[in-house]
């Protein structure tokens, strides 16, 4: 075993990717209507978006957070339509 896994610490990140506001939105215009058909007439807009949870290994919550960063930009959110965000936290049971 190498000396950074041994010294990694199990971190979990809530990812939040969502539609940028210009960008149109058919499932949530779906679910608007929806809505509105099983009158609930005050919801005025939806916006569908994903979440995922993610559990690394990582030396730091520095490190952990430049990892997460990076999965989102290069697989995990479309950055010409999509915005994310992401907490990272010590992963349960560590």
């Amino acid at each position: 075993m190498s000396e950074a896994t041994q010294t990694a610490t199990a971190w979990l990140a809530r990812i939040h990717v969502t539609l940028k506001a210009a960008v149109v939105d058919p499932q949530g215009d779906t679910i608007l209507s929806a809505l509105h058909q099983l009158h609930f007439a005050e919801v005025q807009g939806v916006r569908m978006g994903k979440y995922l949870e993610v559990t690394l290994d990582a030396a730091d919550e520095a490190t952990a957070r430049d990892r997460v960063d990076a999965m989102c930009r290069t697989l995990l959110a479309n950055p010409v339509i999509e915005r994310y965000s992401f907490a990272v936290e010590p992963a349960p049971g560590t």
